[in-house]
């Protein structure tokens, strides 16, 4: 399918920051010759500014909000390939919208994982606090069901990218429920 136009339904990747869905999204759109959106990039590209000073000025339910427009917007669109940010799961509307598409895989990763990654990224405004690693375990304790409520797909992050690129084209479209 590379190179070609594709215009079925989007595949949302959904799991924690540090995940890899970024990568992989891109990845994966180039492969199946979709579109490619990230929505915290999205976010900052239409506001001028960025996830952090977005979360500095009106807060953490302020980016929310936003998150919650734009993903309403993008879930109408066939043909994408959706990187969510990390707390798009927990607005119930929001899962109730990934329930409703055709496609999510969790990117699932674990805490020491995401740690490793994302440790010297000062631009993430949940992490700035005394114990990162603590934080990051609490919000996948918190997060990670809400990932399996919307996923059709669980993929461990950490692995070799193509070998992830290989299951899932294999995969997709058919763990898609809807």
């Amino acid at each position: 399918m590379k190179g070609s136009s594709f215009t079925g339904p989007s595949i949302f990747l959904v799991g924690m920051m540090g995940a890899g869905k970024t990568t992989l999204g891109r990845r994966l759109a180039h492969e199946t010759g979709r579109e490619f959106i990230d929505l915290d990039r999205e976010i900052e590209r239409l506001t001028g500014v960025t996830v952090a000073t977005i979360f500095e000025i009106e807060g953490e339910a302020g980016f929310r909000l936003r998150e919650s427009q734009l993903l309403a917007e993008i879930a109408l669109r066939p043909g994408l390939v959706v990187a969510t940010g990390g707390g798009v799961v927990l607005h119930p509307l929001n899962r109730a919208r990934l329930l409703s598409s055709r496609c999510v895989v969790y990117l699932h990763a674990e805490p020491g994982l995401i740690f490793a990654r994302i440790r010297h990224d000062r631009s993430r405004p949940l992490l700035q606090v005394a114990d990162p690693l603590a934080r990051i375990r609490q919000l996948v304790t918190q997060r990670d069901p809400l990932y399996r409520e919307v996923a059709d797909l669980v993929v461990e992050s950490g692995r070799d990218a193509a070998a992830i690129m290989n299951e899932l084209k294999q995969l997709l479209p058919s763990p898609c429920r809807r």
